[in-house]
């Protein structure tokens, strides 16, 4: 309970810094894209971000939503429909946000429980987000990294019999994602060591989360981005 407490104390002064940051920050604009994860917090963080940010991201008519383990529309999927859709979505002269804010994972590690064979490998992922770094870096897009989620191997693979993760996967693929933004000098935000600390009781599901965690993510998400912003763009004097 106390570690609750804790964390809506924290999300209550990130509001306050991101409602004192609009006054002051020119409105720099945000493309999100990534996983159900992000399709539930997403709500939450497009109204934390309200007056602030220019907020978009992928999105369908709710198509996602009605299996969120099936990557289409609003779902980003793994990260090589991510480079996909980004080398086609780049080509559009309007698609000019400041920053790309980006997780893909969840869906890379799934493996087809028959064949145990894992949807893309390590050396894919790796080529994959250099890959997307690539495609932005020549639209002149910036990149921030959100940590891929955590999965309980006992509560994911018992509640689960189309897909099975691994949490030595996520920890394997996030390893792959640290190095390569470490590299490169890109933003990260740790989702994962975020939402870990709320417990495992907080999954919905076997891999979700209930509303509240959502929106404690959402908090979390827009106060980080809101600090990387205010480092990136320039702030208005009056």
């Amino acid at each position: 309970m106390k570690r609750i407490i804790n964390i809506k104390t924290t999300v209550l002064m990130f509001g306050l810094a991101i409602t004192l940051s609009a006054w002051s920050l020119s409105q720099p604009s945000i493309f999100l894209i990534g996983d159900s994860i992000s399709i539930q917090y997403g709500p939450y963080l497009e109204k934390y971000l309200e007056g602030s940010v220019e907020f978009d991201r992928k999105r369908d008519d709710g198509r996602a939503e009605k299996n969120l383990d099936i990557p289409v529309g609003a779902n980003g999927g793994d990260s090589r429909m991510v480079l996909a859709y980004l080398k086609k979505k780049t080509q559009e002269p309007d698609f000019q946000p400041d920053f790309l804010v980006l997780n893909c994972g969840l869906h890379d590690i799934k493996h087809n429980p028959k064949t145990g064979v894992i949807q893309v490998t390590e050396q894919e992922y790796r080529n994959n987000l250099l890959g997307i770094i690539e495609v932005l870096k020549k639209k002149e897009i910036g990149l921030i990294w959100i940590r891929t989620t955590a999965v309980v191997d006992s509560i994911h693979n018992n509640k689960s019999k189309s897909i099975r993760r691994y949490a030595a996967d996520v920890s394997t693929y996030n390893g792959i994602a640290d190095e390569i933004f470490t590299a490169q000098d890109i933003p990260m935000i740790d989702l994962f060591g975020f939402t870990k600390k709320l417990g495992i009781e907080q999954f919905k599901d076997h891999v979700h989360y209930n509303d509240e965690t959502r929106a404690l993510q959402a908090a979390f998400l827009a106060g980080s981005i809101q600090n990387h912003l205010r480092g990136s763009i320039t702030i208005e004097n009056d």
